[in-house]
């Protein structure tokens, strides 16, 4: 850390809070370097379900190398932070967003006001599971929009992790003031506000329903949402980002209390992904620009797909036919 502080969170009481015996062989641990670690451990600190964290050093090639050795530059290591989590409380996917939202994953020499290879943002894997999830999630970031330039955050192997002198440990509940002053000077907080803050806005444009659904996987009651019988003719759209999704020829009566359809009307808008619910057997879906949550594809529809694309109406906008050309959607008119 060479510089920073700003915005003050408010940390509540979880699950980190308690001992690592109470996981025992459950426990697993996942490895990030994402410039200050001081910043890196607070923000997962807070997560339920983390169990430890611990700043550190990964990823060089000197034993038990020091602060010093490290923040010079010359041992190869990055500052690091070792979690512990239990995996049936918070999965390691969600430890990845927590992961990207904490850095500028598109600065290739340090993070903010830290400069240098010492503080590039790394991924450190612990087997393939974790390798393969790191990097879906990385491509699923790139492909999101959200940053103009590429993605350079490494993914690596992990390698022996070194624990940082015992004075970086939990720095920013040993020197609250401090910490927050660092965070401000670095730029960590204002970069993050600027890239994230899309999160508030939504809760003001949505009603409840539609953010828990879209932002938090959610699923709304069925038989008890806006079209799951409905009839009219037109296009469904992303109620974020209004990219077309689903069209009326393609929708049909699944039994399920649930809009479905047979297939999107853009296939490329729309994302497929593992869905790793305990009880999930289908597919999530996802909408490519907005990154909403929609619902889930299924293989028991009916002819030509064989799919069943059963969406929340609370994701959905509906657009009429005769309305298309007004709101931009003109090009569908005629596949009606």
């Amino acid at each position: 850390m060479s510089g920073s502080l700003g915005t003050i969170f408010i940390m509540i009481p979880c699950l980190c809070a308690l001992s690592m015996a109470a996981y025992g062989e459950e426990a697993r641990k996942a490895a990030f370097a994402g410039g200050c670690f001081w910043c890196m451990e607070a923000a997962f600190e807070n997560v339920e379900g983390v169990v430890t964290v611990v700043s550190g050093y990964m990823g060089g090639q000197q034993e038990n190398p020091t602060y010093e050795e490290v923040s010079s530059g010359t041992t190869g290591h990055v500052e690091t932070i070792q979690v512990t989590y239990d995996p049936s409380v918070v999965s390691y996917e969600s430890l990845l967003t927590v992961f990207w939202q904490q850095i500028d994953p598109t600065d290739v020499g340090g993070q903010f006001s830290d400069r240098g290879m010492q503080y590039r943002t790394i991924i450190f894997y612990d087997d393939e599971e974790q390798k393969t999830q790191a990097e879906q999630s990385k491509q699923q970031l790139e492909d999101s929009g959200r940053f103009q330039r590429p993605i350079v955050t490494e993914i690596r192997q992990a390698t022996t992790f070194y624990p940082a002198e015992e004075y970086h440990q939990d720095y920013h509940k040993k020197h609250p003031f401090l910490y927050k002053l660092y965070r401000y000077r670095s730029g960590r907080d204002q970069f993050l506000e600027k890239t994230w803050s899309e999160k508030e806005k939504l809760k003001e444009l949505l009603t409840p329903l539609q953010y828990h659904v879209t932002q938090e996987n959610g699923t709304e009651p069925a038989f008890d949402n806006e079209y799951w019988d409905f009839k009219e003719e037109g296009i469904y759209v992303d109620i974020i980002s209004g990219e077309p999704l689903f069209s009326s020829r393609d929708k049909y009566d699944s039994g399920t209390g649930w809009p479905s359809f047979t297939k999107p009307l853009e296939p490329d808008n729309i994302v497929e992904k593992q869905d790793r619910g305990l009880f999930s057997t289908g597919i999530e879906v996802r909408s490519k620009k907005g990154d909403s949550h929609l619902g889930h594809v299924f293989d028991d529809g009916p002819p030509p797909t064989g799919l069943r694309y059963c969406i929340n109406s609370a994701a959905l906008r509906f657009i009429p036919k005769d309305k298309l050309m007004e709101e931009g959607y003109g090009k569908y008119t005629d596949e009606l």
